[in-house]
């Protein structure tokens, strides 16, 4: 069975991009463009990770990371922060949230998918 990884962006070409590439790569993958989608769509799918932007309308990456740590049905879903927002306070603010990793825009596609193997490798092992 392949791994679900539900992608959370506002920006219409970076998850069309993600689905593509994710969808190629084996990966069975949702898609949600806001905040509320996002937790709606990790409540049904219960996806084996989520890709979360941060800086999004109406409710930002870091309050949907809140939202979905405070759910015991999505508590324990590995969250990876994507974000534009490179200073070392917002990685550190990801991490301590509840993230398992915090990946900067621009990434390239080779680092993202190494990541996201290294992540269903660390989750493996719990």
């Amino acid at each position: 069975m392949s791994k679900k990884i539900l992608v959370v962006d506002d920006e219409d070409d970076i998850l069309h991009f993600l689905e593509l590439v994710l969808r190629e790569k084996g990966y069975d993958v949702a898609t949600a463009s806001g905040g509320h989608e996002a937790l709606t769509k990790a409540q049904l799918e219960q996806p084996n990770l989520i890709l979360l932007d941060i800086m999004m309308p109406q409710m930002d990456g870091w309050e949907v990371l809140k939202l979905l740590r405070v759910d015991e049905e999505t508590a324990d879903i590995p969250v990876a922060m994507l974000s534009a927002r490179t200073e070392a306070k917002d990685r550190v603010q990801g991490l301590q949230e509840g993230a398992i990793d915090y990946i900067c825009k621009p990434f390239s596609l080779q680092d993202l998918l190494v990541k996201i193997e290294t992540i269903f490798d660390q989750v493996g092992k719990r």
